[in-house]
């Protein structure tokens, strides 16, 4: 029990110290920042732009002094107060006033920072910012190009990039052989970039760096010129031959590789299935290649191959295979009608049943009919066919016919049949339409005819059944009234029996041979009579 009053004790006591100590240092301060005197806030004055190496004033004005105390001004950097840029001294309402010496280094926001020089007693104040902007003069331009090469393939980006070995506050534009591009074709600071370049952005590019002191320019400086190539990616090449003849006995083939697109210089390689048979530089999108060859025989398949270090483009296959000419020359024409159905124009074809490589001749009367004349247009399409157009009139009147030949060797030449043509025998009907036309004719006559005599033998069958209808009539009355008289006279049956017997064996005499027809007749008109009310 009394070590443990003893504890209590002394835990009480400290407590009691540290609670006086607390209160001790407190009114210490008190008493100490009760005696502190703050300054009124200085205001820092000076330019807002200088050149490097220049001097220019600040000053640093505290106006609201009371204490008539002599002040330490000093200048910093903001948030950089281990560096002092300049220092001076006054009487309570003096300005302090610094003479600075500009450096790069000094652009930014200054302020300045007053203090009692002999008191340690007052608050030192510090002023609100200033803005001081360092213009140093552009030098030096140069143009850096992102990838490296100058060289360029169409559908490439491209970024260009204007760096100065010494200047700031820095505006930039760019020219393309000497023109402004246009702000929004992709300028951001000092980079130019181009995307999807094509060749319509070949050229000699070059940058004006710029800026301004005292909103006038002070300072220029353009890049030397770079040229920008770019090129064309070749397109795929267009593979053919065609045939030289060396000699009598020997041929050769003539193989062309031609891109429609792609910036020279492009590499051509020619390849068959299973080599490769020859290359070549060329500077104008065309490559020629020579090979032996041997007429009317399957020599394999071509390809053509085409590189202008943007990609490498290929044919189509080729076989390589000549077929002379050979077989019948059919010669056709087809007419253009105009008005009154009178023919106006021709189109002559003609076409060779044989030949991989034919040329094609026209001729009238033993003339041969070049390209183009004042009546007539000659249109290839080979190896198809050949077409002769033809204006219908007195100059074109005469004997044409069609030769086709080898267009390597015109030694031989096979001729189509001859055909006159003029005006009038074009508008001339032919033979075997008049045939057709009269043979309607008659045959339309024939038929009338035809029509007319079955329609006499008809009339006339008509008016025989009705003349024996109208006898038969006539009897059936006869008999009626004898029938009437018998019952009258009251005869005998016997003998208008008889007599009955007589009369029909008269008519019968008169017509035997028509008697089953006109006994149906007579059944007809006796059922007639019996439905008769």
């Amino acid at each position: 029990m009394e070590v443990s009053s003893c504890m209590k004790v002394s835990h009480f006591s400290l407590r009691m110290f540290a609670f006086l100590l607390v209160v001790t240092l407190g009114s210490c301060y008190c008493r100490t920042n009760s005696s502190q005197t703050i300054l009124g806030i200085p205001e820092l004055l000076g330019p807002s732009e200088a050149l490097p190496g220049h001097i220019v004033i600040f000053k640093c004005v505290v106006s609201n002094n009371t204490k008539n105390e002599t002040l330490l001004m000093q200048l910093y950097k903001k948030d950089n107060n281990t560096k002092l840029l300049g220092e001076s001294t006054a009487l309570s309402g003096e300005t302090g006033v610094f003479n600075l010496v500009t450096k790069l280094s000094h652009e930014g926001n200054l302020e300045c920072v007053a203090r009692a020089q002999n008191n340690s007693h007052v608050e030192p104040t510090v002023s609100r910012t200033h803005y001081l902007r360092v213009v140093e003069g552009v030098e030096d331009a140069q143009i850096f190009l992102h990838p490296d090469p100058e060289e360029f393939f169409n559908g490439q980006n491209v970024k260009l990039v204007c760096e100065i070995a010494a200047g700031n506050h820095v505006s930039y534009k760019w020219l393309l052989n000497g023109q402004l591009i246009s702000p929004s074709s992709g300028l951001s600071d000092n980079f130019l970039h181009i995307f999807r370049i094509t060749s319509r952005d070949s050229g000699s590019y070059s940058c004006v760096a710029t800026n301004y002191y005292n909103q006038t320019v002070f300072s220029t400086s353009r890049s030397p010129g770079i040229e920008i190539t770019v090129k064309d990616v070749v397109s795929d090449p267009d593979i053919s031959f065609t045939v030289l003849k060396e000699d009598s006995h020997n041929y050769s083939a003539v193989v062309t590789c031609e891109s429609a697109v792609g910036t020279p210089p492009v590499i051509f390689s020619l390849y068959d299935r299973t080599r490769l048979v020859a290359s070549m530089m060329s500077e104008n999108r065309s490559g020629m290649f020579k090979l032996p060859l041997v007429l009317d025989q399957y020599l394999g398949e071509l390809q053509c191959e085409a590189d202008n270090r943007a990609q490498v483009a290929h044919s189509q296959w080729l076989p390589l295979e000549v077929v002379s000419v050979g077989g019948p020359v059919t010669m056709r024409y087809d007419r253009d009608i105009g008005e009154n159905f009178a023919v106006v124009g021709l189109r002559l074809y003609c076409k060779v049943a044989k030949g991989s490589h034919p040329r094609y001749q026209w001729f009238l009367n033993k003339t041969l009919l070049r390209d183009r004349g004042s009546f007539y247009y000659v249109v290839d399409q080979p190896p198809e066919l050949s077409i002769l157009l033809l204006s219908v009139g007195r100059s074109s009147a005469g004997t044409y016919h069609c030769q086709v030949s080898d267009s390597f060797d015109n030694a031989t030449a096979i001729s189509s049949r001859k055909l006159y043509l003029d005006k009038q025998v074009l508008n001339r009907l032919p033979v075997w339409v008049v045939a057709v036309v009269f043979g309607c004719f008659t045959a339309l006559i024939l038929l009338v005819s035809i029509c007319c005599g079955i329609g006499v033998v008809y009339r006339r069958k008509v008016f025989e059944e009705k003349s024996l209808l109208g006898l038969e009539m006539e009897r059936k009355v006869v008999v009626d009234e004898s029938e009437l008289d018998l019952c009258e006279y009251n005869e005998d049956v016997d003998v208008v029996r008889a007599a009955r017997g007589d009369e029909l064996d008269q008519t019968s005499e008169a017509s035997v041979d028509e008697w089953p027809q006109i006994a149906a007749q007579r059944k007809t008109l006796e059922d007639e009579a019996f439905e008769e009310p």
